[in-house]
């Protein structure tokens, strides 16, 4: 994947914000019980595992709302807001005053319980890199951790990385569950290059885990 994520202007930077509209269609599909994707990733633009082998999935937690994630290989410590949908009907992330800060949809699944959590965070604002800058760059095998209001510390394992270009979104592959009845986390951001025509990026990032383990 290339990209000029470094390189944007505070314009380029305020205006981008329309691509967060390709999650309209996603979310309206997703809200309508989507089938199950076969399990692992798929070749293509995605993070091959090679002869890596997973870890097996745990069994999926009560409810309980996110309070912070955790990704070590990103040196990632971000606090969790809960967010609702724009005028548009897309995630609506968290205010580009608050580059740190990483967005939890409301109106799924909490992180830990069965189904798909969705997690969404900026690339960067007009101030500099933000929470999600590196998404791209993580692997299968790695760790997210999200810290849960009931003390419990959920342990997902990241088993796909995608680059999704928007005029060719595949909500499915975004939303839907990938294993019925696993407990899974996305984690969400702009991706690509930046279209300095449009003011928007040309992809989005896609990170796929499941629940593997739970901690105090």
């Amino acid at each position: 994947m290339s990209d000029d994520q470094g390189s944007l202007t505070g314009t380029g930077r305020l205006t981008r914000v329309l691509a967060w509209a390709v999650l309209l269609l996603g979310l309206w599909l997703w809200g309508r019980d989507l089938t199950g994707l076969p399990d692992g990733p798929t070749r293509g633009d995605v993070a091959g595992l090679g002869t890596f082998q997973l870890p097996d999935p745990a069994k999926p937690l009560d409810t309980a709302l996110p309070r912070r994630v955790d990704i070590p290989e990103l040196g990632i410590q971000a606090p969790v807001v809960a967010r609702g949908l724009d005028s548009r009907g897309a995630i609506d992330p968290p205010p580009f005053d608050q580059p740190g800060v990483v967005g939890w949809y409301r109106g799924g699944v909490t992180p830990g319980a069965t189904g798909p959590a969705l997690l969404v965070g900026h690339v960067d604002t007009e101030t500099g890199r933000a929470v999600f800058y590196q998404l791209s760059t993580l692997k299968p095998g790695e760790t997210v951790r999200v810290v849960r209001s009931d003390g419990k510390v959920a342990e997902f394992t990241i088993d796909d990385v995608r680059v999704l270009p928007v005029d060719h979104f595949d909500a499915q592959l975004a939303y839907g569950p990938r294993v019925p009845g696993r407990a899974e986390l996305r984690l969400i951001t702009c991706g690509g290059t930046f279209d300095r025509t449009s003011h928007t990026y040309t992809a989005n990032v896609i990170v796929s885990a499941y629940l593997t383990g739970t901690t105090p």
